[in-house]
């Protein structure tokens, strides 16, 4: 099942991930056709899941601070910040133009 040029840059887009080469298109592909044994399971009478552990009492712990005031050590191991916080993903990876996949996509 071949992954629709638009559909490519959309995921790469939203996930971050690059799908320039043959081997990257060829494990999405698998990833699809994996998924769509979901599509052959019958989930009539089902009820919707938040959890699979919703009939299960989760505790917490208390969240206590044994050490503090080591922001600005910790932000010294940033690549990039905004005032108080870590930027994650530091930026887009460079992803190649919709023309220059099309050669990759056709060799696919």
């Amino acid at each position: 099942q071949k992954v629709a040029l638009a559909v490519l840059d959309h995921l790469e887009q939203l996930a971050l991930v690059d799908f320039r080469d043959a081997e990257g298109i060829e494990r999405l592909q698998k990833a699809i056709q994996f998924a769509d044994h979901l599509h052959e399971v019958n989930t009539d009478g089902v009820e919707p899941m938040d959890s699979v552990l919703e009939d299960r009492c989760l505790y917490l712990r208390e969240d206590d601070v044994t050490e503090g005031n080591c922001t600005k050590d910790l932000l010294k191991n940033a690549r990039e910040k905004v005032e108080e916080y870590f930027v994650a993903p530091p930026g887009n990876i460079p992803l190649p133009k919709l023309e220059e996949r099309e050669t990759v996509l056709q060799g696919s």
